[in-house]
């Protein structure tokens, strides 16, 4: 059977029990589970394509990431979005934090911004500019304030430490900055980093960003790149994002993830992990508890 149905529990919220289980494979009528990880995790070989739509009554509701998969399972290229992926929130709104001494109300201003464009509802590149040039006069102290507040989204360490000790490449595609992304590259282990590029003057920002804006189409056109670079084709890639300029890279991925989405993206794209964390992408793989690399004092 080529076909896969992945069910992940959120490990704080719930665990995946074996009522639940049976009653998702009689709903896909697939075969016997094979547990990935007891309590959490488990693939269901189906004879054909899985209709989720079956499975909301079993599932009831719970905390639980349904992602059906066909093909081979496992890619050798990951390409991940940065902010509310693998990090936690929005590193462009945490500097806007830090301009509120400049500019009162100006991260109310940032957000609101943020939070349409990540939606679709306008052009991100005029968002980008609209976003930056409000943080016109920020002191570069800035930029290390909020990397010093940044955190990795949970699972995101024991993700990229498998993946990398199985041979993947990795990339860190972003709409957001290279100070940062350089930085969580460093962090995480990821082979590749592409972002935009905030400009200054040596001391502060000059609320430009450098030209051509990494942009949806960039961030699809990175992927098939890197994919060709690597001699892989598009359905040995694997991309995960949770916002509208995404969108592209995640259709063109042989596996595409929407994590913790926006509504417009999680309406247009099947795979999806609302309730787990990152280590759902190794699940949704194949890949088996026992598999995962340690991390060095535990996952964030």
């Amino acid at each position: 059977m080529s076909h896969v149905l992945t069910l992940i529990a959120a490990r704080a919220q719930t665990s995946l029990d074996a009522a639940t289980i049976a009653a998702c494979r009689d709903a896909v009528r697939g075969a016997p589970a094979v547990i990935l990880s007891p309590g959490e995790a488990c693939d269901i070989a189906t004879s054909g394509p899985v209709d989720m739509g079956f499975l909301a009554g079993a599932l009831a509701g719970r905390p639980i990431d349904a992602i059906a998969t066909h093909g081979v399972r496992r890619k050798r290229l990951l390409v991940a979005d940065m902010d509310s992926t693998m990090v936690v929130g929005e590193t462009l709104d945490d500097l806007a934090a830090c301009a509120e001494a400049l500019r009162p109300g100006v991260r109310a201003a940032i957000v609101a911004i943020t939070e349409a464009s990540m939606n679709g509802e306008i052009d991100f590149a005029q968002a980008l500019r609209a976003r930056v040039a409000l943080l016109r006069g920020l002191d570069l102290v800035a930029l290390e304030e909020t990397w010093a507040r940044t955190r990795p989204m949970g699972g995101a360490r024991t993700l990229l430490a498998t993946l990398r000790a199985e041979g993947v490449r990795t990339a860190l595609v972003s709409g957001g900055f290279t100070a940062f992304t350089g930085r969580l590259a460093v962090r995480l282990g990821f082979d590749v980093h592409r972002a935009n590029v905030l400009l200054d003057d040596g001391r502060r920002l000059t609320g430009e960003v450098g030209e051509p804006i990494l942009d949806r189409a960039a961030k699809r056109r990175t992927l098939l790149e890197l994919a060709a670079a690597y001699g892989l084709a598009p359905e040995a890639t694997l991309a995960v994002g949770d916002g509208a300029n995404d969108l592209d890279m995640l259709a063109a991925a042989g596996l595409g993830i929407a994590f913790h989405a926006k509504p417009v993206v999680a309406a247009a794209v099947p795979a999806r992990v609302a309730h787990a964390d990152l280590r759902a992408l190794l699940f949704a793989q194949g890949y088996h508890a026992a598999e995962f690399c340690a991390v060095e004092g535990g996952d964030d």
